[in-house]
Parts: structure tokens; C-alpha cells; sequence
């Protein structure tokens, strides 16, 4: 078998808060199998379910281990996610890399992550037979769990048929002589409002105007509102002056 979803193996995770971020953020990019290994406060972790935010199914399967060893031990792949080597000579990847070995690769595949405050310990890294590091600010590399978990679950995903955010159709933009008509418009209520001074201006406000309002695309509905605006404001005038 090639290519199946890797397994996330979350070592000695502190906070239930953070394994339900973890959880939500495979779910969001087609991951599933979560296995946890000694987690500090226990499990299940009443913390978890509220930060999952409706990855329930992810929890409720989510499998306990005593350790590494054991969580792996049906993988034929263990990835160690680790922004340092600390002196153990495996191959790097970055979490691009990696995704398509996993993809071309026999058998499992289980990425480890350590725990928020230390990461994973030598001997855990000494488990895998490659590191994934991923490029980040050398002056600052502190990733919370879940965003380490995201950041490779968004990688796997790009091989996989995930739905895309729905196309919207925008309206077309309005034909010039209708943006015209509109600024003609603009332009006689602010001669009668004595807006354009001193006159010497007057050219240089128009034009600036007239830049402002076609940055951008109007459609035709657009322009109709707000010729509606301008001849309420219109109405209200004329109303009020009588």
C-alpha cells in the first residue's frame, strides 16, 4: 500500500486545549488517526473537546500509548518533526519534502511531535528515520503544537481531493458611460454645494475625485445604490430648502 494518510503521534502532550487545536487542524486538511503518548493530564481530557471545535471524531478515536516505541510500531515510516538535529545524523525535510515521500512510500507512516515545552527528546528523534524541519526564523523558532500539526497536515493535503472554498460570480463592472453619468451627477450636487474651493483647485479636486471613485471594478448595481445615495441626498436638500 502507498500513500496512505500518515499517522500524528503526539508525544507526552501537556494541555488538552492543545491536543483539540491538533485534532481540528488535521480534520481541516484530511487527517484522521491521532495516537497520543503518555499524555500529561491523562485522557480523555475534558480541555480537548471545546478546542476541537466540532473534531470530535478525531478525539473519539484517538488511540493511547505507554510509548514511542509502541505508538509506532506498526509504521514502516517515522518522521520526527523537530527544528533541531540535536547531533543525530537522519536526513532532513522540509514538510513539502516529506508529504511526497510519505505519498510514494510502502507502508505507514507516523509523524511524531513533541511536547509544547521542550519537544521531543533525543531518544524520540533516535525512533525515526528521517527529521522534518520546517523553515522558520532562525531568531525566533517557537511553533505551538498545533501549528506544527497544521502546517504538515496542510502539505499532505495538497495531494488530496479536499473541497475548495465555493466560486462566487461577481457582477461585471459597469460600462464607462454609467460611471460617468453617476460622477456628472456627483459633480453638479457638490457645484451647488459650493464644495470645489477656491477655484484655482477646482481641477485638481475633480481629477482626484475621479481617480478615487474608478480604482475600483463598479458593477452596474453599485453604481444604481449609489445614484440612489446621491438623489436621496438630492431629495433631502431640495426639501429643506423649502
Amino acid at each position: 500500500m502507498t500513500g496512505g494518510p500518515p499517522v500524528i503521534v503526539l508525544v507526552r502532550p501537556q494541555l488538552g486545549e492543545n491536543i483539540g487545536k491538533a485534532a481540528r487542524a488535521m480534520l481541516n486538511f484530511g487527517l484522521s488517526e491521532l495516537r497520543l503518548v503518555a499524555p500529561r493530564d491523562g485522557w480523555p481530557n475534558p480541555s480537548a473537546g471545546p478546542a476541537a471545535s466540532g473534531a470530535d471524531l478525531v478525539l473519539e478515536r484517538a488511540q493511547v500509548f505507554e510509548s514511542v516505541a509502541d505508538a509506532v510500531a506498526d509504521c514502516a515510516h517515522v518522521h520526527a518533526t523537530t527544528v533541531r538535529k540535536r547531533g543525530v545524523t537522519k536526513p532532513v525535510a522540509t514538510p513539502e519534502a516529506a508529504a511526497r515521500e510519505i505519498r510514494a512510500a510502502e507502508g505507514r507512516a507516523a509523524i511524531l511531535f513533541g511536547p509544547e515545552r521542550s519537544g521531543l527528546a533525543s531518544d524520540d528523534v533516535a525512533l525515526a528515520r528521517s527529521i522534518i524541519t520546517v523553515p522558520i526564523n532562525p531568531e525566533f523558532g517557537s511553533l505551538n503544537l498545533a501549528q506544527a500539526v497544521i502546517l504538515i497536515a496542510y502539505e499532505w493535503s495538497k495531494g488530496e481531493s479536499l473541497a475548495s472554498p465555493p466560486a462566487t460570480d461577481l457582477d461585471p463592472p459597469a460600462p464607462q458611460t454609467e460611471f460617468d453619468g453617476m460622477f456628472g451627477q456627483l459633480d453638479t450636487m457638490l457645484e451647488a454645494a459650493g464644495f470645489y474651493f477656491p477655484p484655482d483647485r477646482v481641477p485638481t479636486v475633480k481629477r482626484t475625485l475621479r481617480t478615487l471613485l474608478t480604482k475600483p471594478g463598479w458593477s452596474s448595481q453599485e453604481i444604481r445604490t449609489m445614484r440612489g445615495v446621491l438623489s436621496a441626498l438630492e431629495g433631502r436638500k431640495t426639501r429643506r430648502a423649502k
